[in-house]
């Protein structure tokens, strides 16, 4: 069977993920996986595990099968030995100081160059740890479920990542450079006044993602019909018995980035938003399934979800059309941006968690803290 026949009998065998991964990278996917990698695809998702985590699993091997095929002219061989392990932290990890004195240094030119030929590589310099580090799981998660043992907890690979970090002298890049506050969101809004069913869909998107706690872009993606349910009105002045009341609705979350679909996770809209999401389902005639949808360009509703990567392009196109550099913001801004609000309005930190549904005190304090120092006398000694 010819090479070509081969990618195409596993972009067919890809098809039965049509759901999970994006179109355009099947094909792509098909010509860097192996018979095996997609074998375990498939039995991955047979198994129940995640959209999200599958996608990023299958991402994940296609890079790692590309760069294994460019720095060793072979597969990835599992399990997978330490040495190799080690070669890929060095390839990714690096010194740029060195570097500039020693074009060895890091990662070969023929595999840069071979992986940017492929699109899969766009940064310059090193890696990001995180996606480093990422990487490795997956290597690990996928080994595990192949039945085999590799060596990602030995020393060797431990130590090699630690000096590798800190020798390639990366920051941390925020997912979103700006968070999507108050005052940046009722900009948005404003962008996506008019009639039409988009903007009519896009408000409640916008809406609905930053007043349920700044939710992730997949878990707007994967909001359905039947995880909503209206609740009692609640009044605009918890304490004031005549003050005016507003709808209330909970949205079951399901499965997300830090629970299972057997969590009973919920979170709570008030007011503007519930109003907003009615609307737009009123308007689109959605009954079930899927709430936010494609629309194309004749204004006709898709019976599938927007993508999370939708979500994202949403928010980056009301950017440019509120003036606003959409370069600067992505869809992780809501998340940061809700924080952030919260915090420049006083809401106490386990309140606004029990929206958000951060599980980590120390990364949801972040915000808080950058918040808080912006607003206290320390950094204003002189001004």
């Amino acid at each position: 069977m010819s090479i070509d026949q081969d990618i195409e009998r596993r972009a067919v065998a890809l098809d039965a993920l049509d759901s999970i991964l994006p179109f355009d990278r099947r094909d792509q996917l098909a010509a860097l996986l192996t018979d095996d990698d997609v074998a375990t695809l498939k039995h991955l998702a047979s198994e129940g595990m995640g959209d999200n985590t599958l996608r990023a699993l299958a991402s994940d091997l296609g890079y790692l099968e590309a760069w294994c095929q460019l720095a060793t002219g072979s597969p990835l061989p599992w399990p997978v030995p330490e040495s190799l392990l080690l070669k890929f932290v060095a390839h990714h990890l690096w010194d740029p100081a060195k570097r500039a004195e020693d074009t060895s240094h890091g990662m070969p030119a023929e595999v840069e160059s071979g992986l940017r030929s492929q699109r899969l590589l766009r940064v310059d310099g090193p890696h990001a740890p995180g996606t480093v580090r990422r990487r490795l799981t997956s290597w690990s998660i996928l080994t595990r479920w192949r039945g085999l043992v590799g060596s990602f907890d030995g020393p060797s690979l431990k130590s090699a990542l630690r000096l590798a970090v800190r020798a390639s002298a990366r920051p941390r890049q925020r997912k979103s450079k700006k968070a999507v506050t108050g005052d940046i969101l009722a900009k948005l809004l404003l962008a996506c006044a008019g009639e039409r069913l988009v903007d009519v869909r896009d408000q409640a998107v916008l809406l609905a993602a930053f007043a349920s706690g700044g939710r992730r872009r997949s878990e707007v993606a994967a909001m359905r019909v039947e995880d909503l349910t209206d609740e009692d009105p609640v009044r605009t002045d918890p304490n004031d018995e005549n003050s005016p009341p507003l709808p209330c609705l909970s949205i079951r979350l399901g499965r997300t980035k830090t629970t299972t679909s057997d969590d009973d996770e919920h979170v709570i809209l008030i007011g503007r938003p519930v109003t907003a999401l009615k609307r737009w389902i009123d308007e689109a005639g959605i009954n079930d399934g899927p709430v936010f949808r494609r629309i194309d360009q004749w204004g006709n509703i898709d019976r599938l979800a927007l993508t999370p990567q939708s979500v994202n392009l949403i928010l980056k196109s009301r950017c440019k059309r509120a003036g606003l550099d959409p370069t600067l913001f992505s869809a992780h801004g809501l998340r940061s941006g809700y924080l952030t609000e919260a915090a420049n309005r006083g809401i106490p930190l386990p309140e606004a968690m029990q929206q958000s549904l951060h599980k980590s005190v120390v990364q949801a304090a972040r915000y808080y803290n950058d918040a808080e120092r912006k607003q206290g006398r320390a950094a204003r000694l002189v001004t």
